[in-house]
């Protein structure tokens, strides 16, 4: 009996260790193909979403502007008598 839950203990940790590998394994995969993907977008130029964002508001900012200066011209050709 004592020789069985041996042969048992063994096999349950010979589980164990396997899907530590297995866990192990999967991550790298996980990191492995994040790593290539962030390769493969950085070479087709593309930008991030921080980037995109960046550059939309930049350009929100520059059209208030220029409805400011628009409106702010209109009324003084309106002075002038335009």
């Amino acid at each position: 009996m004592q020789t069985r839950n041996k042969v048992l203990d063994d096999i349950s940790q010979l589980m164990t260790n396997a899907m530590g590998v297995a866990q192990g394994a999967k991550n790298e995969a996980e990191t492995a193909m994040k790593s290539m993907l962030d390769r493969w977008l950085a070479d087709r130029d593309f930008v991030t979403r921080e980037e995109f964002d960046a550059v939309r508001a930049m350009a929100q900012k520059a059209r208030e502007e220029n409805e400011s200066l628009k409106a702010r011209l209109e009324k003084l050709e309106g002075q002038s008598g335009k």
